[in-house]
């Protein structure tokens, strides 16, 4: 119930004191937020500072842009934001103007312009513009903010004359707008019911919001129950509580898509959909309108949910306002969907929209953009389809326009798409086609008719046989014989993909219609016409076997001349073959006399260590001892394996025993070294206690050198070959961000620095290669996923030091495990020709095995942990073996000599 004007009055001056505090503290609220849009633009022109001058230029840039492509949509949001900042608000309502009726504005968009227009309304006229903005704003999308941002509004002018039920009449719409909203719904509802209190409106109206309230399923609402039960003196009635229980149920129901929706990133598309099947399963169309609403407001760019929602409207509640709105709206956010304009046009005309209107959504349809050439085809034949059902065709006004719009779509398409696609879109003139089917059927205009399919035929469709058979079907309908069989020999004559069809056609129809002589001549034509075709194709058949043989010719001359030239490598490997033994045996016979020397070469070069090597200068150094192979064995449980370590660690061992002492006693660091001496860039270290393993393994990832040093459990792989320490990681890493692009010259400081603006960083990772040189890549971990979203958002595209960024959550692509090939240990050398070692480096020793001992490994051969199955080797007796070893053994115990002289 309504309170009375005598009511009115008397609350009159209490009511306007607190919506001027309510003003009072808005603006406070908002002047705090440091906008400068009360400067006029004549203070701006004054001002001749040089960071206004650039701002200036920048301006003028952007809308220099926006002439050439106005469609621009990052560059009106850009323009918007320097013109707010600059305060040049006659300008920034222009660009704000313009990018309205171009696009639907976000939220925040729509309550900065609010905001802004607020601030400077000063009379009641004024007023009203901001009434009319606030209009136009919860009209592109549904947003509690900018509702509750009204009505808090119009509290502020409830002193004028029907300002109080103004007010509740805003707050009546908001709540079929939003009411539903499940998890922002319920501040509509309180500030209703306050305002109410304020006003001390009867008791009834406050009781009614109560009930209504606990009647929708919203977040909360048990603390509104219990808000209700203290409000009313006599408790909350029966009915009220089985409509709250109601709501409580369906509230559950919901819960944990809510808690989807929560938890997941932007854009929740398939939350959403989730969410919209559930509803529409469960029938109550205000809220599946509320659902598709609160989706499109995050996927306003999808089309196909905007095409689903204007369906769903269209089918279900076929309210014309709500229906046309959608449709609206939905062609200003997908602008490129030829389906949405289509729809939007047939629900026009179910609505019975006035043809002015009809005509221009089609005008705005045409410069929309499609992407493809057949879509400007469907949208015309929506457009003329719409044009032809409002003729009769018994005045001549609308017919008119009818063939107008036909002769226009036809040059448009010849002209302005064929210009951009490169092709008119309509192949088979489906378009020219329904003009004359129309031509001939409503307007018993046949010569029109046969003038079009001339035309069409004229467009590359007379060798198809059904565009003939279409043709005379409309002559059989509505024409004569004499232009059926003429349509038909004509058919005959011109048709290539299926002669045989039209030609029986023909037949058929002489013996229907035609006399003896018009039956001679079609049989004639007819046979006339197979003739040629099967003269025609036997020829191509002819050729395409000609073809055929050739390429066979060609194959067999190249599988010849590929068998000739592996005859000729065969027969040359086997002249190279016999000339090297007969090189051996003069290679025998004059070694054969001095094997007594062989023998002791052989025994001086074992007792060589291998650890020696000399510079490149020639000074000598102290070569690195091998690993001392009489220690105690390795105690597995006690151990952990240390990897990733720098190649040019100083004495590994000291630096590992001062690292992990704090993890146990240390009984011995074991570091692996090549064969010439290098540090490998691992060790294992072994403690006394086995308690201590688990300590050491929380060094993991810690940095030695500047590379994180990897600590894992120390397994043997023989024994376990199917352990794993490292896993690679594929799936999403959500709170973590993959930097790329980065300057050699970043530090870890300079990245925390920058990252640390959009969230709390929780460890910093800068990709390195083996050498500890940066790769221009980081990974980056936030303390949540939010707080990496907001990241990526942020800083993908800056620029760093004169470097582009590009910036993602980190998901690491699927690693492939190859087979890598390990170099054998057999007797302390590699194998023969292998390109890498076990490190991916060229393997340098000098073989000690003659290589005609070594056989290619099979390709099923397997190599773990360094080692590789023995090679085979051939049946020979010692001697031999021993001739072939002397024989590669001569130039390094040469070497091994010279070294001992000096």
């Amino acid at each position: 119930m309504a309170a009375t004007g005598n009511e009115e009055q008397t609350l009159l001056p209490d009511i306007e004191e607190e919506a001027e505090g309510m003003e009072r503290e808005m603006e406070s609220e908002e002047e705090e937020e440091g906008m400068g849009v009360e400067q006029s633009d004549e203070e701006d022109e004054e001002d001749t500072s040089e960071d206004e001058r650039e701002n200036e230029a920048e301006i003028q840039r952007l809308e220099e842009q926006l002439s050439i492509n106005v469609f621009d949509y990052n560059c009106h949001v850009d323009l918007i934001k320097l013109l707010r900042q600059e305060g040049k608000l006659h300008r920034l309502r222009k660009a704000r103007q313009k990018m309205s009726e171009l696009f639907p504005l976000t939220e925040e968009i729509w309550l900065d312009w609010l905001k802004d227009e607020i601030r400077l309304t000063e009379d009641e006229s004024g007023r009203e513009k901001v009434y009319e903005l606030f209009e136009r704003a919860v009209k592109d999308y549904v947003c509690p903010e900018i509702w509750l941002e009204y009505v808090q509004y119009s509290i502020g002018g409830m002193g004028a004359q029907g300002g109080i039920e103004r007010v509740r009449s805003i707050f009546e719409r908001a709540l079929t707008a939003v009411g539903l909203h499940m998890t922002k719904g319920a501040t509509i509802w309180e500030a209703y019911r306050e305002f109410e209190i304020l006003l001390k409106a009867q008791l009834e109206r406050i009781h009614t919001l109560f009930r209504r309230q606990l009647a929708v399923p919203l977040m909360d609402m048990e603390g509104t129950y219990a808000e209700y039960s203290d409000w009313a003196d006599d408790g909350v009635p029966e009915m009220v509580t089985r409509q709250y229980r109601r709501a409580l149920q369906q509230l559950e129901k919901c819960k944990p898509f809510e808690e989807a929706l929560l938890v997941s990133e932007t854009p929740k598309l398939a939350e959403y959909q989730a969410y919209i099947d559930f509803e529409m399963k469960e029938g109550d169309p205000a809220r599946v309108q509320i659902i598709f609403e609160r989706a499109l407001a995050e996927n306003c760019l999808v089309p196909d949910l905007w095409i689903k929602y204007t369906t769903y409207l269209d089918r279900q509640l076929k309210i014309k306002d709500l229906v046309l709105s959608a449709y609206e709206r939905a062609v200003r956010n997908c602008p490129w969907t030829m389906g949405l304009w289509k729809s939007y046009i047939l629900a026009l005309e179910r609505h019975k929209a006035d043809h002015q209107t009809m005509t221009d959504v089609f005008e705005k349809a045409l410069n929309a953009g499609f992407i493809q050439a057949t879509d400007y085809v469907e949208i015309w034949q929506s457009y003329l389809d719409y044009l032809r059902r409002r003729v009769d065709f018994k005045w001549s006004r609308e017919l008119d326009e009818l063939r107008a719009a036909f002769a226009r779509s036809l040059d448009y398409l010849k002209q302005d798409v064929e210009e951009r696609f490169s092709e008119s879109g309509d192949l088979s003139c489906t378009i020219m086609q329904i003009w004359a089917r129309i031509e001939a059927l409503h307007c018993k205009n046949m010569q029109k008719a046969r003038e079009l399919w001339d035309s069409i035929m004229t467009k590359g469709n007379a060798k198809h046989a059904n565009m003939w058979l279409e043709y005379y079907n409309l002559e059989r309908s509505y024409g004569d014989a004499s232009h059926c069989r003429k349509a038909l020999h004509r058919a005959v004559q011109c048709t290539s993909d299926y002669p045989e069809h039209v030609c029986d056609v023909l037949l058929n129809f002489e013996r229907v219609e035609g006399s003896l002589e018009d039956w001679d001549a079609a049989v004639q034509k007819t046979e006339t016409k197979i003739n040629r075709v099967n003269e025609q194709r036997a020829r191509v058949a002819e050729k395409e076997a000609l073809q055929a043989r050739q390429e066979e010719d060609k194959a067999e001359n190249r599988r010849k001349a590929k068998a000739d030239k592996k005859g000729q490598k065969k027969s040359q490997k086997a002249n190279r073959t016999g000339d090297k033994r007969k090189a051996e045996d003069e290679y025998e016979e004059e070694w054969g006399e001095d094997a007594g020397m062989g023998e002791e070469l052989f025994k001086l070069c074992n007792s060589i260590p291998p650890g020696f090597r000399k510079n490149q200068q020639g000074s000598s150094e102290a070569p690195r001892q091998p690993q001392d192979v009489s220690k105690e064995p390795r105690k597995d449980e006690n151990s952990v394996f240390v990897s990733n370590l720098a190649f040019n660690l100083d004495d590994p061992d000291g630096k590992l025993r001062t690292l992990f002492q704090g993890c146990g006693t240390v009984q011995q660091v074991r570091p692996v070294f090549s064969m010439n001496g290098v540090f490998r860039g691992y060790c294992y270290v072994q403690f006394e206690d086995q308690l201590a393993v688990p300590e050491a393994l929380k060094l993991d990832r810690q940095e030695v050198d500047g590379r994180p040093m990897y600590v894992s459990p120390c397994v043997d792989k023989n024994k376990n070959p199917d352990f794993k320490v490292f896993k690679y990681k594929t799936a999403m890493e959500k709170h973590k961000i993959f930097i790329s692009g980065l300057p050699y010259t970043c530090t870890k400081e300079t990245l925390e620095d920058l990252c640390k603006q959009h969230g709390t960083v929780k460890a910093i990772r800068l990709v390195t290669n083996r050498s500890g040189k940066p790769k221009g890549l980081a990974y980056v971990e936030y303390e949540n996923e939010a707080q990496a979203s907001q990241a990526v958002l942020k800083l993908d595209g800056t620029m760093l030091e004169n470097f582009t960024l590009s910036v993602a959550i980190s998901n690491p692509p699927g690693r492939k495990m190859e087979d890598k090939g390990v170099p054998s240990r057999l007797l302390g050398a590699a194998m023969p020709r292998q390109p890498q070692g076990a490190r991916g480096k060229g393997r340098t020793q000098i073989s000690l095995l003659p290589r005609s001992l070594y056989r290619q490994s099979t390709p099923d051969a397997k190599a773990e942990n360094g080692t590789v199955s023995a090679p085979h080797t051939t049946s020979l007796s010692n001697e031999d073996f021993a001739r072939m070893l002397l024989k590669n053994y001569t130039v390094n115990a040469q070497m091994h000599l010279k070294w001992i002289h000096n």
